[in-house]
């Protein structure tokens, strides 16, 4: 079992996929709007409900804002359910590989990032990666359920599949010359994001056809993968709300 806690992810977890939970812990003393929702959701649901004191939730979690989830663990989509979707996916395409980040908290954090960016599927390596486990899920905040997470036996044939489809695959490679706005992510662009301290491994970096850095001005080397993340994913919104704006129509 695993517990999600907080509004945000618990009110998304019951929205996206009810049947998970098993039982739903709230604080005895809160009954606002939002708390309210999350009831709801969890009675249209038929989610056992049990009203406890702050102390008992604090055990649970230490940022629970009033509410704790049990429930069975996210299940991955399968590549095949990517290939069957992927004609439904809108056009231009946007997609997150993370190739080997291996901190769960910073998991989360990218995805939470990639949900608000709007990806469409994220690809997660079946081997040596994080586990989505409670930890990343506190950290995504919801996110993790609204997306399509696609796990991936081997992430270097999957990316070849990717540019067959018409995907421009781009890496994060803190030498790379082509700064992070120099490439065209308005696009159908896959962003491959490597993990923390090593990158980008050797085979999954032949794989990208372009290669871009985010230039450090002070002392610090680098970003943390999930800060990173969130930029790149950013600067591929700007360019097609860009794109939009100069064709006539409204992002």
């Amino acid at each position: 079992m695993n517990t999600v806690a907080g509004l945000h992810a618990v009110i998304a977890l019951l929205e996206e996929q009810p049947e998970r939970v098993r039982e739903l812990w709230v604080h005895s003393g809160r009954d606002d709007a939002r708390m309210q929702r999350v009831v709801q959701l969890a009675r249209e649901a038929g989610v056992r409900i049990e009203k406890v004191s702050r102390k008992r939730l604090d055990k649970l979690s230490s940022s629970h804002q009033g509410v704790v989830a049990q429930c069975h663990p996210l299940t991955l989509a399968a590549e095949a359910e990517l290939e069957l979707r992927w004609q439904g996916l809108a056009s231009p395409r946007l997609l997150l590989a993370l190739d080997g980040i291996s901190d769960p908290r910073n998991l989360g954090a990218c995805l939470r990032s990639a949900e608000a960016a709007g990806v469409q599927a994220v690809l997660l390596p079946r081997r040596r990666a994080a586990p989505l486990n409670d930890a990343a899920l506190k950290a995504a905040a919801g996110a993790a359920e609204r997306l399509l997470l696609v796990e991936v036996a081997n992430l270097a044939r999957r990316l070849d599949w990717l540019k067959s489809e018409g995907i421009w695959v781009v890496g994060a490679a803190g030498e790379a010359e082509i700064p992070w706005n120099g490439a065209d992510l308005a696009t159908d662009v896959a962003l491959v994001m490597g993990s923390e301290g090593r990158g980008l491994r050797e085979l999954t970096r032949k794989k990208c056809d372009v290669l871009v850095s985010i230039p450090m001005s002070g002392a610090v080397g680098s970003l943390n993968v999930s800060v990173a993340t969130g930029i790149l994913l950013f600067e591929a919104v700007r360019q097609r709300r860009a794109a939009l704006a100069s064709s006539g129509n409204r992002p």
